[in-house]
């Protein structure tokens, strides 16, 4: 190297030394800032270690002595759903057994809320800006975005609807709406309108106690808003097993919207 390109080259690398010397800790912090924010982005599965504990299955629980099982206040309901959830309720005083509005005994969902009300366990799935909600009833599976994209602006009607949700401390509030207007907004009701909106808050109420306080809106079919809460018990050792309605299934709806069963029903029939 000759003499010029040599003292070119020396000048240059004083000048770094002197750069970073007069940088000095601001450098070193800047540094030291971007490499959490590099590291996130190279493994987006890091955040999750700081949600709740919400692993394995959970049962919806109704025996007495568990929390918040008194029953609700009664929804306050628009004059046809009044009339319909009246008679659903006098049918319960008169007809033993399940007494049906919807067409769940022949296998179609109830949509949202009533899914996650059914008898059988859910599990939670937590990856990074989404929720995913197994179902065991029907196999349902439940996609809450929390990436913060705001839902679709035109979404099709589905029966578990559009969700998209975000965390209040260890709190999972999920926002619901596009639910297909002919599914079961409540026990007893069946049908509402485009305006149907669920509002679920998740949380931990006790180490093994999951609540979820579920509140409906809809103008249509509600007078003001209506919230229950339901409550499921942790089984650690539990596995979602697999649901498969049509299988074997012996109900039928009536004209009235009521099961029937029958021993000689055929799959086909």
């Amino acid at each position: 190297m000759n003499r010029t390109l040599r003292f070119t080259s020396g000048l240059a690398a004083c000048g770094a030394i002197a750069l970073v010397s007069a940088c000095g800790s601001q450098c070193a912090q800047s540094t030291a800032n971007a490499a959490p924010a590099a590291s996130a982005a190279q493994n987006p599965y890091a955040a999750l270690a700081k949600l709740p504990d919400w692993s394995g299955v959970w049962e919806p629980t109704f025996r007495a002595g568990t929390p918040g099982q008194a029953p609700p206040a009664p929804p306050r309901l628009t004059p046809p759903y009044a009339a319909q959830y009246a008679k659903y309720l006098q049918k319960n005083r008169t007809t033993p057994g399940l007494n049906f509005v919807s067409a769940v005994a022949s296998c179609v969902p109830p949509g949202l809320p009533q899914s996650m009300l059914q008898p059988y366990p859910i599990e939670f799935l937590f990856t990074p800006g989404r929720v995913t909600i197994l179902i065991e009833t029907d196999h349902l599976i439940r996609r809450i975005y929390t990436d913060g994209s705001p839902p679709p602006p035109d979404p099709d009607p589905t029966y578990q609807g559009t969700s998209v949700g975000h965390w209040e401390g260890d709190t999972l509030v999920v926002e619901t709406s596009a639910i297909l207007p002919d599914t079961s907004p409540l026990q007893g009701i069946n049908g509402h309108s485009d305006k149907f909106h669920v509002t679920e808050r998740i949380r931990l109420a006790e180490p093994d106690l999951l609540e979820i306080k579920t509140t409906r809106t809809d103008p249509a079919v509600f007078i003001e808003p209506y919230t229950t809460t339901a409550y499921y018990r942790r089984h650690r050792d539990w596995r979602i097993m697999e649901y498969v309605c049509e299988q074997n299934n012996h109900d039928a709806l009536d004209a009235h919207g009521n099961p029937a069963f029958s021993l000689s029903h055929k799959p086909e029939e």
